[in-house]
């Protein structure tokens, strides 16, 4: 797992490599939720996805991305707000490996 570094911010885009993908991961507070755009170059793989704690926002093999992202509460069980982004509720990759169940 990889943490991806955030601010606290409203709207914000951070450009990473994620095993070796080119990524943009565009982060927008709305009064519905916080929201995540995922390109890998110019290539959108999903665009307006509600960010939740503790689910993986890509989930499906098909939209073309390795691996998936997932936000976590590091104090509870909260959705993440922009005001504890990077703190409270951090940014983590998860490789291929580490999505593969246990036999």
């Amino acid at each position: 797992m990889q943490e991806i570094s955030l601010q606290p911010s409203k709207s914000q885009k951070v450009n990473v490599t994620l095993a070796g993908q080119s990524c943009s991961i565009k982060l927008h507070q709305r009064s519905t939720g916080f929201y995540m755009d995922l390109y890998v170059g110019d290539k959108a793989i999903m665009q307006g996805v509600i960010c939740l704690n503790s689910t993986r926002m890509v989930r499906y093999a098909y939209l073309g991305f390795v691996g998936d992202l997932v936000f976590i509460d590091s104090k509870g069980s909260l959705d993440p707000s922009y005001d504890e982004i990077g703190t409270r509720f951090k940014l983590y990759y998860l490789t291929a490996e580490e999505l593969k169940l246990p036999r």
